[in-house]
């Protein structure tokens, strides 16, 4: 255990070096650098809380020690008790900082940019993606998130055929990150006559957003053009070069932002699109590189992988990765996903101490 008291040790130092940074005039004064700290703060804590009450047991059991080598019966006897009480906690503790220490997505504090896009079924499939997107924006509403439509393609029947929108918060990557996929529907469609249940299926990307400070991008290696937007929106938007597509040319990620109402709103939506595409691409590629893609039984979180199926006549949810089944469908598509996301975070932390050990 003197391993794991030394990285606790590393941590603390972390932690209050962060501290000491928070309080310096030129961080106070930088938005973002006061954000990503504050994050970082906050990821720390749980874990510099558990060493300082580990420290506390370890002082409160040594003392106990000492006074068991005195003469007074009655001390000897308040010294065992004193042990027996620390003991079994200090062993529960020490489980706890093993789960704590795990080691951590480095994207898991990062904000979010979900992609939704109607898949298999037409219009029914676009349906599901707008039945989607708003249980996503219920489920961030209830851990107090912010939600903010970036681009989406409203389908006629209803739905989206596309919508792409981020999600700004405390451990957004961390809880949403299993969420890609594609997701399958099953129920009797609003256009169906004879009552038949049709399945159909929405695909779900979710990226961690990257910040500026993550990842440096050449404006050579960007072509940014300008254009008139097409679709609804108003009658500026078809009389004005507003919307704005960038190419990087590297990877050939494209991305076309038309939602804004003026070419800045877009560009600046557009630059956050491919910051997160391109972070991603450039980490995947690294990562093939060094061999260093784990294939954990939970997923690879590729968008053709079928994850989640929503059954509708049953009120029965599946996440497949996992075999759980939730018999509350109706309370899930209202945001309630916290029996589905614990779940998976169950799985991934089993499985990355098995790796671990």
């Amino acid at each position: 255990m003197d391993a794991v008291r030394e990285k606790l040790r590393e941590l603390q130092k972390q932690y209050d070096e962060i501290s000491e940074a928070l309080l310096k005039e030129e961080n106070l004064s930088d938005p973002k650098i006061l954000t990503k700290l504050s994050k970082e703060q906050a990821r720390l804590q749980q874990t510099v809380d558990a060493w300082k009450h580990l420290q506390e047991l370890d002082t409160r059991i040594e003392e106990a020690n000492e006074l068991l080598n005195e003469d007074d019966p009655e001390m000897r006897e308040m010294a065992r008790a004193e042990k027996e009480e620390c003991e079994p906690e200090r062993e529960q503790l020490l489980e706890h900082i093993q789960h704590l220490l795990i080691p951590r997505d480095p994207d898991d504090s990062h904000d979010v940019i979900m992609e939704i896009r109607g898949g298999a079924g037409g219009d029914e499939g676009n349906i599901f993606a707008g039945d989607l997107y708003r249980m996503y924006t219920k489920y961030a509403e209830s851990r107090g998130w912010k939600v903010q439509v970036m681009e989406a393609s409203p389908s006629e029947a209803g739905g989206f055929s596309q919508i792409v929108f981020s999600v700004k918060g405390t451990d957004v990557y961390h809880d949403l990150k299993f969420e890609s996929g594609a997701h399958r529907v099953q129920r009797v469609p609003k256009t169906e006559t004879q009552g038949r249940i049709h399945t159909s299926t929405a695909t779900v990307l979710c990226q961690p957003e990257a910040e500026e400070s993550d990842i440096d991008i050449d404006p050579k290696d960007l072509t940014i053009e300008t254009h008139r937007a097409s679709g609804a929106g108003g009658q500026h938007i078809n009389k004005t070069d507003s919307a704005v597509r960038i190419v990087h040319i590297p990877t050939g990620i494209t991305v076309n932002c038309q939602e804004g109402r003026s070419q800045i709103e877009n560009r600046e939506t557009a630059m956050r699109l491919i910051r997160a595409r391109v972070y991603e691409e450039l980490k995947r590629i690294r990562d093939e590189k060094a061999g260093a893609i784990r294939r954990a039984k939970i997923g690879t979180g590729d968008r053709s992988e079928k994850i989640r199926t929503y059954n509708y006549p049953q009120n029965r949810v599946t996440d497949h990765r996992i075999g759980l089944t939730i018999t509350q469908l109706d309370r899930i598509m209202e945001g309630k996903l916290d029996d589905v996301i614990a779940g998976l975070l169950a799985e991934d932390e089993k499985n990355k101490l098995k790796e671990a050990q």
